[in-house]
């Protein structure tokens, strides 16, 4: 009985510590969470308030891009709601699908070409799923009938709602004109 005892007794205490290892190593290697201080938060919604959206929207705003760069007006404003929210250098307001067919035909008949150098872009969506944006970075090059050429750094924000554009956010600057 004796051997009986001791033997369950070792192998309580053999049991007894992998489980405290076990333990100890669970505890160890989880990360700590550090605590983020930041300098500005965002108005109206908590600084993780995004998360990766749908590729698919990203195909949608890229396909908008190509549509104007190569002058194919209607792949362009497929992509677009009945009416757009349209902020540029200069102008800020709601037109209609109509307008900005016009407004692109208006552009390609001064222009020769469009050259338009991706960067890159982020498709993301709101933890709540009331809003989904993409993002996009990239070069312009445009020449004018007349052979001017105008570039500019360009970032467009994309809202995306329903499968179609609702908003068009574009900010650019433009390169320094090289010296002759």
């Amino acid at each position: 009985m004796r051997k009986v005892f001791f033997l369950a007794a070792i192998a309580l205490i053999i049991i007894s510590c992998n489980n405290k290892a076990s333990t100890e190593t669970a505890t160890t290697t989880e990360p700590a969470k550090d605590t983020i201080n930041y300098a500005y938060l965002p108005d109206g919604h908590d600084p993780d308030y995004w998360m990766p959206g749908d590729m698919k929207n990203a195909a949608l705003a890229l396909n908008a891009i190509k549509g104007w760069e190569t002058g194919n007006i209607d792949m362009a404003v497929s992509t677009m709601a009945d009416t757009v929210v349209w902020k540029s250098d200069g102008f800020s307001g709601k037109v209609s699908k109509d307008t900005l067919r016009a407004n692109l035909i208006d552009f390609w008949a001064n222009t020769s070409n469009v050259k338009v150098m991706m960067g890159d872009y982020e498709s993301v969506i709101s933890k709540d799923k009331k809003e989904e944006w993409v993002t996009v970075w990239y070069k312009q090059i445009v020449t004018d009938k007349k052979g001017k050429m105008d570039s500019a750094s360009v970032v467009d924000d994309i809202k995306i709602e329903n499968g179609k554009i609702t908003v068009m956010d574009e900010k650019q600057r433009k390169f320094p004109v090289p010296k002759k």
